[in-house]
């Protein structure tokens, strides 16, 4: 096989390839090598341009003993943490020996198992609580309680609220699976944002009255139109508006308003805007960025004892996300907070 021909063979392959002559210099790279150890490497000791210790030392078992090794190389790849799987396998080619170093890019499949590592451990953390606590006052009930009617009551009680916390939770976690299951599939159904804004608010008002909260719907109320599933949106606004009572409306006012745009920037179309607006304590805008992120919260103990799965905000955005719009959160401590939804109009 010619040079050319062989280069033209390694400049095909999808990964970045290195081959190293039994001389113990770097005789080609194909492009994405390049990119990684420099054009400049050709022709050098193959030490000089890998330098990763258990790397070097796979090429050296390679080239002495003719047999496949493995190993890791981890660096940083256009400003991001890279890893990857190495495999050096011998070649002969007319006569020719050498070693082909083969490097496989596997940041994307380990990120997916951290991710699932932590989710693993964030719902183990949060079954654990209700359960250790319903454990401790079934125990309780069978032995020193059992006849202490004052005290059986009070446990039952604290106990339903337990369950009910574990039952939000796995209602959740369903829900949130669902949606992601369906982000890439847009919705076909013509709903009326402003008609599930409406009633998503309605059935709110008894909550904002028991929370001695006043709850107004301002801005646009005229039909409005969109792509979407009626189900989630409601969802969507519920959640918002349920979050502004719960952490921000304490003896004060949720606002939520609606704004028709013939020009929305961000779809470069007509477009609706739904604001949900406290008065709240508010918070730090460094916590903005990871609000969305699953049993993510900014206050941790207030948000369990308000009953909140830290899974709310995460739903929120992969249904915006399906429908193709955008989710903005903006907070100022001691100001409040507003949770922004925008939909493209059908």
């Amino acid at each position: 096989m010619s040079p050319d021909t062989l280069q033209n063979v390694l400049a095909a392959v999808p990964l970045p390839l290195v081959l190293i002559s039994q001389s113990e210099r770097v005789e080609m790279m194909n492009a994405r090598a390049e990119e990684m150890f420099g054009s400049s490497g050709i022709g050098r000791q193959y030490i000089t341009v890998l330098r990763h210790p258990a790397l070097l030392d796979c090429v050296e078992e390679t080239l002495r003993l003719r047999q496949q090794r493995r190993s890791r190389f981890l660096t940083t790849d256009m400003s991001r943490e890279a890893s990857y799987d190495v495999t050096t396998s011998p070649v002969e080619l007319d006569g020719w020996h050498g070693v082909l170093v083969c490097f496989e890019d596997v940041t994307a499949r380990e990120q997916a198992e951290q991710i699932r590592r932590d989710f693993v451990a964030n719902v183990s953390h949060e079954l654990k609580t209700p359960l250790t606590a319903l454990l401790g006052f079934i125990e309780t009930l069978k032995g020193p309680a059992r006849d202490d009617a004052k005290a059986r009551e009070r446990f039952l009680n604290i106990m339903g609220r337990e369950a009910e916390r574990m039952n939000r939770l796995v209602r959740d976690l369903l829900s949130l699976s669902r949606v992601e299951s369906e982000e890439r599939m847009r919705p076909s159904e013509r709903v009326d944002v402003v008609a599930l804004v409406n009633s998503s608010v309605m059935t709110l008002r008894a909550m904002a009255a028991e929370a001695n909260v006043a709850l107004d719907v301002t801005g646009h109320n005229a039909p409005v139109f969109v792509l979407g599933d009626a189900d989630q949106l409601v969802q969507v606004f519920t959640n918002l508006i349920e979050n502004g009572i719960k952490y921000g409306g304490a003896d004060g006012r949720v606002t939520v308003k609606i704004t028709y745009s013939e020009r929305e920037l961000a779809f470069r179309g007509p477009g609706v805007r739904i604001d949900v607006i406290d008065r709240g304590e508010g918070f730090d805008p460094v916590h903005i960025p990871r609000l969305t992120e699953r049993f993510y919260r900014v206050d941790d103990h207030r948000s369990r004892e308000m009953g909140g799965t830290g899974l709310g905000l995460a739903i929120v955005k992969h249904i915006v996300t399906r429908h193709r719009g955008r989710f903005r959160i903006d907070s100022t401590p001691g100001e409040g907070s507003r949770f922004s939804v925008m939909l493209p109009v059908a």
